[in-house]
């Protein structure tokens, strides 16, 4: 049997990734909290699974895939098993898989239990790339992210380090993941003043219940001279706005899983502060209004903010990932008038940017 997967189902759009030249797949493939964190999903069968899930992300289109030396027990474990699964994918299949096609991202911060086993020390970076790639078995990684910012590590000791990485040819490009905006231009003028590699890419969370940081905080740093890209993780708010929540947790879901009590603990919040309420009310609206799964709503809202460059998905199973990569259909019916009704629904859009030319600026007349 050819391990050349079907044809696409439809087209995948793609959109360019800040400054850095490349052009990903406006949905992309996660392994945080998906592989190597359960029974049963380690080693060979897990190896398998992840190539079933890869096969089908790819098969529609899906070029960008994203780890981080953190995850999986151990640590790394996530790692290890998508290089082993994109080593074995390449060697059945090398057209589909071939590595210029591929965009491959993976973030450094947690490693181990040791005192300079994290945070953002030249050190740390430096033996965490070489650790990444050794586990992903590559000679390089597209995007290499910061994955926190390190307060105890100044800001230019990290511009430093990842330039280095990048200028080694260990990455194409570096970012960060839940920097604040003043922590991205700090790095980035401290770059460009030492004629070092900016940051290019951050990786926010962004979906109809976490907005303020994408929408208003950044707003100022999608224009030139940053043109900030975005990869954003929990489009689905951890599986809240898939509705499965509604009724409880169900048995095996994520929420459930050890050392994911704190999403229990943002449900119990959600739940008593009448979001789910509302999530049942989107559910209904999806389904009268464009007959889509509450899920593929939600990614396709998501896509529609331009800023966003690619939502990171995260399914075990293929019947899961393409239920949700169903949602570029959703995203081509959706109008102004779906979005507007989605703002009514929800409630969660936050105070427009009032930055330069906002409130509070002197007024210009001209004639």
């Amino acid at each position: 049997m050819s391990a050349t997967p079907p044809a696409k189902t439809h087209p995948m759009y793609y959109r360019a990734l800040g400054n850095t030249g490349l052009h990903v797949s406006v949905l992309s493939y996660g392994f945080w909290a998906t592989f190597g964190v359960k029974d049963g999903l380690r080693d060979d069968e897990g190896v398998e699974v992840a190539k079933a899930c890869l096969r089908a992300a790819r098969a529609r289109g899906v070029n960008l895939f994203d780890n981080a030396e953190t995850y999986g027990e151990p640590q790394g474990e996530a790692e290890r098993l998508m290089g082993e699964a994109l080593r074995q994918l390449a060697a059945e299949d090398p057209a589909l898989w071939r590595r210029a096609e591929l965009i491959i991202t993976t973030k450094v911060f947690w490693a181990g239990p040791g005192v300079n086993e994290k945070g953002l020390s030249r050190k740390h970076i430096l033996e965490g790339i070489s650790a990444s790639l050794r586990r992903l078995q590559l000679d390089y990684v597209d995007l290499y992210l910061c994955h926190r910012p390190d307060p105890h590590t100044p800001t230019a000791t990290v511009v430093r380090a990842m330039t280095d990485v990048v200028r080694s040819g260990r990455a194409t490009a570096w970012g960060t993941s839940e920097w604040s905006a003043q922590q991205l231009t700090e790095a980035f003028w401290v770059a460009r003043a030492e004629g070092l590699e900016p940051p290019q890419v951050e990786q926010p969370q962004y979906s109809l219940l976490e907005r303020q940081r994408v929408e208003v905080e950044y707003h100022p740093l999608y224009a030139q001279p940053y043109k900030l890209g975005t990869t954003v993780w929990s489009p689905l708010a951890s599986g809240i706005l898939t509705g499965k929540y509604n009724g409880g947790v169900p048995a095996g879901s994520r929420m459930t899983q050890k050392g994911y009590e704190w999403l229990a603990r943002i449900l119990e919040q959600r739940r008593a502060d009448g979001t789910l309420d509302r999530v049942r009310a989107l559910s209904v609206y999806a389904q009268d209004a464009l007959g889509c799964s509450v899920g593929q709503l939600a990614l396709a809202w998501c896509l529609k903010n331009p800023n966003v460059t690619t939502a990171l998905l995260g399914a075990t199973s293929v019947e899961q990932l393409n239920e949700n990569l169903d949602a570029i259909q959703v995203l081509e019916r959706l109008t102004p008038a779906h979005m507007e009704r989605i703002e009514d629904i929800m409630g969660t859009r936050p105070a427009p940017y009032q930055g330069y030319g906002g409130q509070g600026m002197r007024p210009l007349l001209t004639i």
